[in-house]
């Protein structure tokens, strides 16, 4: 029986992976030695989407060529590698980006938000677990307004291994003092689905433009667990819930 909800935030509840891929762009844009587009960032971005910060950056500055650029400017900062050096420019352009509340509030995904509002009014526990830092976490969700809608918030500094690691997920059940089967994990990307399945959890890949083709194409969940069209969420999420029940049902009968 499913007894918890849990979400994921960037690319889930808000649409914070559009932002993080215009401030990796605009950083590339700044450190390239040549021209580089928009979209070629957010092509490379789609691949490395859900990872950690590290992975993310280091795979950027492979692909763009940036390490001489990110070398010289290690001297001047506190990088010890040049992906640091990415990361602390991107953070920049980022936190100005997020400085904006009416950008933010503009960028939730309505579908997932309500979802979770529907699973509190219901009695449904639920939880967070993001990736992000603890102190944007908690900032995003002030803004949005749904600071109150959890019963466990995790963040990065709470593991010491990032999604697809199961870790961020146990942590949760754990904290819900629920058995990993009794949860129900909403995902937007294959390497948060990735950490939900191992983690024993049932799960629904919301998709996103950045998701939509990795999630499809590894085949990580059945095709009805996927959700193309947000307006079927409900009836998703209804259904899934049902077949559990049912199982539960048969295993006792």
């Amino acid at each position: 029986m499913i007894l918890a909800m849990i979400f994921d935030l960037d690319g889930t509840l808000v649409k914070t992976e559009w932002l993080k891929s215009l401030s990796y762009a605009k950083a590339i844009q700044l450190l390239s030695p040549k021209p580089v587009t928009t979209e070629d960032v957010q092509q490379v971005f789609t691949e490395v989407i859900g990872r950690s910060r590290e992975v993310v950056a280091s795979t950027l500055v492979e692909r763009f060529g940036l390490q001489e650029a990110t070398r010289e400017r290690m001297a001047d900062t506190q990088a010890q590698q040049p992906w640091q050096v990415l990361t602390d420019v991107r953070l920049k352009i980022y936190s100005e980006m997020l400085a904006n509340a009416k950008v933010l509030r503009a960028s939730q995904w309505p579908h997932n938000v309500e979802l979770l509002r529907i699973a509190r009014r219901t009695g449904c526990r639920t939880a967070l677990a993001s990736m992000s830092s603890r102190e944007q976490v908690l900032y995003i969700l002030q803004v949005i307004g749904l600071a109150n809608q959890f019963d466990v918030i995790l963040t990065r500094e709470d593991v010491e291994c990032p999604k697809p690691d199961p870790e961020i997920y146990l942590q949760a059940a754990r904290r819900l003092t629920l058995r990993p089967e009794q949860c129900l994990v909403i995902e937007d990307s294959p390497v948060g689905v990735q950490a939900a399945l191992a983690a024993g959890m049932n799960c629904i890949a919301v998709t996103s433009p950045f998701t939509r083709q990795g999630l499809h194409v590894q085949n990580l969940l059945p095709s009805e667990w996927i959700v193309d069209d947000p307006e079927t969420l409900p009836n998703v999420v209804a259904r899934l819930i049902d077949d559990q029940n049912r199982d539960l049902h048969s295993i006792h009968a």
